[in-house]
């Protein structure tokens, strides 16, 4: 059974748009402009949709500024394609002449487009991928992730399996770097021997027959990593197999805001681990929370919560600097002190510039307005580092 196995502007790839904002020039200075990569086409364009409008929410709420400076964002749609990546990053960081990129949805396409940007000294604000190379020995100062290391969601999914007792699992992730990286965390915590480990094709959309085989053994759980439409048809084609229910599914980004509206009945019950999510009781989140359903008229994603920290992020960096983004020591030790309110709650970077944080547990389960979302129900690890930080050379 293994299987190795949207506000105007100008817009790269086929997104084709240049979101420039209307507002004055600071003090003098020119408009900074920052490229917004992310995946705004195909399948998976709502999870680039859901960050690029947590970014643009708290842009807008600044007036169209950062830090004091305004801004002009230019959306480059990546299109799942590392090799389009690569060319809408030279574009950027050439012609376009960016000093900071934000965004990258997939970890494919965040390990292609990485060395290329922060090698030109070029600042990546990192606000979904996160491979593990990138954590350790390919560690950049020019890198700064507002989201997490790819392991460290399926981490606390492990512990969580550990705690139930339970000994028979099946872990089911797409075959890339994001998929590996996942069922690695979760055997960091889950110390029992796996009763099987499937990588699918990242194209794969129909699982019949893997759902076949977990109904014939019977495990005591599976693990999914089933981003965005992928996690949509694993789970409705797991409720018309009759698995539902029968054999409980933990998961990492399968079920959360961008899909739990089409999943709907499909997810309740399933167990997911993240470091954000609606009801974490802060102000800050609860202000970032109305904001988006008031502007967007929906529940946020992780995806839309860790752009809005990145924009947060950048505001109190060139805050700092005085909007000079071109004193590339003094930014870098700016955005490295992170001194802004998280929608997570405490934030921090560690070493290699990932966040140290608290990661939860939470469950699928329908709201006072009958809407489908997530419910936090433990934090086994707190104050979590990152398994591959001792790997990366910087301090």
């Amino acid at each position: 059974m293994k299987m190795h196995h949207r506000l105007m502007g100008a817009c790269l790839g086929t997104c084709v748009t240049l979101a420039t904002l209307p507002a004055a020039h600071a003090a003098g200075q020119e408009k900074l402009k920052i490229g917004f990569m992310a995946e705004l086409s195909g399948p998976q364009a709502a999870l680039g949709q859901d960050m690029y409008d947590g970014f643009m929410l708290y842009l807008d709420r600044n007036g169209g500024k950062l830090g004091g400076r305004d801004i002009s964002v230019i959306k480059a749609d990546s299109q799942l394609k590392p090799e389009v990546g690569v060319q809408l990053t030279e574009s950027l960081t050439g012609r376009n002449d960016v000093p900071i990129i934000v965004g990258v949805t997939f970890s494919n396409v965040m390990l292609a487009v990485h060395p290329r940007i922060t090698q030109k000294k070029v600042f990546l604000i990192g606000t979904n991928a996160g491979p593990s190379q990138l954590a350790g020995k390919a560690c950049s100062p020019y890198f700064f992730s507002t989201s997490w290391q790819n392991d460290q969601q399926a981490e606390v999914v492990g512990h969580y399996a550990a705690s139930k007792g339970y000994k028979r699992i099946i872990t089911m992730v797409p075959n890339y770097q994001s998929g590996f990286d996942f069922v690695t965390g979760f055997k960091r915590y889950y110390k029992e021997p796996l009763l099987d480990e499937v990588y699918t094709p990242l194209s794969q959309q129909d699982f019949s027959a893997e759902l076949t085989q977990i109904a014939a053994r019977k495990p005591d759980a599976v693990f999914v990593f089933y981003p965005g439409g992928l996690g949509v048809n694993f789970l409705r084609q797991y409720q018309q197999a009759g698995l539902l229910g029968r054999i409980p599914v933990l998961s990492a980004s399968t079920t959360d805001a961008i899909n739990l509206p089409a999943q709907r009945e499909s997810a309740l019950g399933v167990i997911t681990g993240t470091a954000w999510g609606p009801d974490l009781d802060n102000e800050a989140n609860r202000v970032f929370v109305a904001g988006f359903e008031k502007k967007y008229g929906r529940i946020p994603s992780h995806y839309a919560a860790q752009s809005y920290d990145g924009a947060q992020l950048l505001d109190s960096a060139l805050r700092k600097v005085g909007g000079r983004v071109e004193d590339k020591s003094a930014f870098m030790a700016a955005l490295r002190q992170a001194e802004f309110p998280s929608v997570r709650g405490p934030f921090k970077f560690g070493n290699n510039n990932f966040p140290v944080q608290d990661m939860h547990v939470f469950e699928v389960v329908k709201d006072a307005r009958g809407r489908v979302t997530l419910k936090t129900i433990a934090t086994p690890l707190k104050n979590h580092r990152d398994a591959y930080h001792a790997e990366c050379p910087m301090e």
